[in-house]
Order: structure tokens, then sequence, then C-alpha cells
């Protein structure tokens, strides 16, 4: 027997062991790979009858060899006829609603109709104290000599909107003293506060809008819109200082004097006219805070010794503006108003004459308050008085019972079943349409 060695004998071990059987040679064969599939065309969109051409519409539908193989959808019955009588009724807000078409998700609508009033009241005893403590039991509202009920009670105090009116047509000593007092007014004012500065003297002008009670910029305001005052003399009818003492042609020289008035015309001098715009300066404020958000407690503070003549607004036009917009008005009184006695006499107007005192009649028809201070250190007081009452009210609410849609004037009358207690609240309110929103 051969004996193998080397490699071979290896081999051989191999086979002996793993036992060499004879394979045919495989046949060379690929897996057939599938064509790729045919496009096949999209199908037509619902409710259409062909394809759409921008700016045409749908158009008959193309038939050619090339066309998929795919049926089209088919087409959408016509729709139903509309009716031929129309209906006898506008459809309700419910049968608006399941006009929706089917498969929308357009979001429900609410509508509700209200009719709410809100009514702020300051309390006081008999000697001018705020009286706290009362409770919804012991007041009752009558609008038009209806009670109603009491759906909203609260104590809160709620956060001001103040436009700040300072009177610049003032005598000189009295002006000295409101602008001293101006430095204690942001002690007086809440960090959610806010206020806006208007003057008034020949016109009205508007210093800053609304801004933050505690902010920098309102000192920095209230030092730039300081005045000095007016400084009331006898004027020169007669000699080289009354009238116009160099004419020409019966016309005064001097364009700086007023043909007419201080200068006179034909001879004739006329007295210079004082200028007191109050009505002009409560309408802008009130113009501006009718903007504000209704958590404010809007207020329009007014220090002034009440004259009002020269003003385009008459004074019916702009508290309806205020009792529109839910606006109160407050202020201090000084000047010679301010003074006990002369004060009362100021508020009675004689005929052609200017009026001597209007800002009292702003805050008994508005539910405000007001104040009569001569010094510094009490107008200083006033301001943190003034600014406590109008925040720590009463706040009382009710639905009317009156319509949404009237807007007449409707006269509130609040009580309090106590005979020794003052109540202060608006007397009244025109409906606006801003409260249905």
């Amino acid at each position: 027997m051969r004996a193998f060695r080397g490699p071979a004998a290896l081999l051989v071990a191999l086979g002996l062991g793993f036992g060499f059987s004879r394979v045919a040679p495989a046949q060379n064969q690929q897996t057939p790979v599938p064509d790729a599939p045919t496009p096949q065309a999209p199908p037509p969109l619902p409710g259409t009858q062909g394809p759409i051409t921008p700016g045409e519409g749908t158009g008959p539908v193309e038939t050619s060899s090339s066309s998929s193989t795919t049926p089209a959808a088919p087409a959408p019955a016509p729709p139903a006829p509309a009716p031929t009588t129309a209906p006898t009724q506008p459809p309700t807000d419910d049968q608006s609603q399941s006009a929706v078409p089917a498969g929308s998700e357009a979001l429900p609508k609410f509508v509700v109709n209200v009719n709410f009033v809100e009514v702020p009241v300051t309390v006081k005893d008999s000697k001018g104290h705020a009286v706290v403590g009362l409770t919804w039991r012991d007041f009752k509202v009558y609008e038009n000599n209806t009670l109603e009920l009491p759906a909203v009670f609260s104590v809160d105090p709620q956060p001001l909107s103040i436009a700040f009116v300072i009177d610049q047509s003032l005598p000189s000593p009295v002006m000295a003293k409101v602008n001293t007092s101006l430095g204690a007014l942001q002690g007086a004012l809440a960090p959610y506060d806010e206020v806006a500065v208007f003057t008034y003297a020949h016109g009205t002008k508007e210093w800053t809008t609304f801004t933050g009670g505690q902010s920098s910029r309102l000192p920095a305001v209230l030092s730039i819109a300081e005045n000095e005052g007016t400084d009331p003399t006898v004027p020169y009818t007669t000699g080289p200082f009354g009238g116009c003492p160099m004419s020409e042609n019966g016309n005064c020289v001097d364009p700086v004097l007023q043909e007419g008035r201080s200068a006179g015309e034909n001879g004739i001098t006329a007295l210079p006219k004082e200028l007191h715009q109050l009505n002009d300066a409560i309408l802008m404020a009130a113009h501006e805070l009718s903007t504000r958000p209704k958590q404010f407690r809007r207020v329009i503070y007014v220090v002034s010794d009440g004259k009002e003549y020269g003003s385009k607004a008459t004074w019916k036009e702009v508290v309806r503006y205020l009792q529109t917009n839910k606006i109160a008005v407050y202020g201090t009184l000084v000047g010679d108003s301010a003074r006990w006695g002369e004060g009362w006499l100021d508020r009675f107007h004689l005929p052609f004459e200017m009026y001597s005192n209007i800002l009292y009649k702003y805050t008994a028809m508005t539910g405000g308050d007001l104040d009569s201070e001569n010094g510094t250190n009490g107008i200083e007081k006033s301001y943190q008085k003034i600014a406590s009452e109008a925040r720590n009210q009463y706040t009382l609410g009710y639905f009317s019972h009156e319509s949404n849609y009237d807007a007449k004037y409707r006269k509130i009358d609040v009580r309090v079943d106590r005979p020794d207690l003052v109540v202060i609240a608006k007397p009244g309110y025109y409906p606006s349409a801003q409260d249905y929103k």
C-alpha cells in the first residue's frame, strides 16, 4: 500500500473524517428581478367633473389610451333644489350652528347678551371718615326705581388708572403751593397703579401717557410740568400803558397787542378775559382713560380752583362721556374756592359771568369726592386721602332689568340701612355697546 505523506496525507485524513461526496457543479442561475410598478394617475378630486385649471375651474375628462386603468370616482349627485318659498323667520343661533357642513371642524359660537352694571360705593360717617365692615345685606340698589338683586359684592382694593389734571391758571401764590406738593403724589400710589399727567391754562396739554405709579418717569414729568401761574393785575385803560398808545389808520402798530381786546378798537379798550378750560381738560383726560383695561378703576384727579371759562366742550357733553365710560372725577379744591364760606358761594353762577366753581358738579355726577385745602401740607395729605378712598370702595354688581339695546339714561339710587351714614355713588349712567363685547 502506498503511503501518503505531507499535505496529501492531511487531505486524505480530512476526507476520511468528514466523508467526501461527489457534488455536481452548481448551475449558474439568477433570481429574476420584478419590474417597477407602472405610474398611476391620481384619482380625481371628489365633486369635480374633470381636471382643474387655475382661473377656469374644472373641465371635461380627457380620454386617451395611455390613461390609467384605475376607475374614476363616480360623479356626485346634483344638489337638491332650493325651496321656492323663503322662511318666515330668520334662523336662530342654534339653527345656524346645525347648518355647518359635515366634516368641518368649526368651533362652536356662544353668544350671551348680559346687562351687568358695576357700582363703586363709598360710605362715610357724619365726620367724614370711611366706614368699613359692611356686608351686602346692608345695601340696596335701585335702578329707575326698581330694586335690583345683588349679583356681585366685593371689598377688595382695585388698581387705579389715574389721569392727573393740574390747573396752571391759578394765581402765582397758589400755584407755588401746588408745585411744592407734587413731590408727595407718588407716595399715595401703589406699584400696580398707572398715571397720566395733563395740564391746562391757555389750552390743554398731555405731558405723558400712562406710566407706572412708582416709575422714575412720573416725578421727572411732574417737575417739568411746573408752571409759575398767573399774576392778575389791574389793567391800564388810559395813559401810555393803556390800550394802544400808537395807532395807524385806526389800527394798533404793535402786533403783540390784541386788537379789540386789551389793545381796544376805535378808541374803546376791552379788558382781557381769563381762560379756565376745565371742561376741555377733563374731556381730554377722559378720552385717554376710556381705552384702559376694565380691571383698572378709572379716575380723573383734578387740582384746581374749579373755575371754568373758554372751553369748547360743554359741561353736559363731558358728564355724559364720563358716565358712559365709567369714569369718576375726584379733586382737591385750592385757591379762593377752598376757603370756608366763600367756596360755598362760588357754586352759584351769575348770568353772563364765568363759573367760579364747577368742579363739585363733576364729582357729584360721577360718584367721586372733593377735598378743599389751602396749605401745602393739606394738599399733600389730600393725595393720600383721595387715592385711598378711590381704591378701597365697596363694589356692587347687578344685572339690569332694562333692555340691552336701550341707550337712555338710567338712574341709580344706592341706600344703606343706617340713617347716620352718607353714601357716595354715581347717580346714574348711560349704557355703552362696549359693555357687551
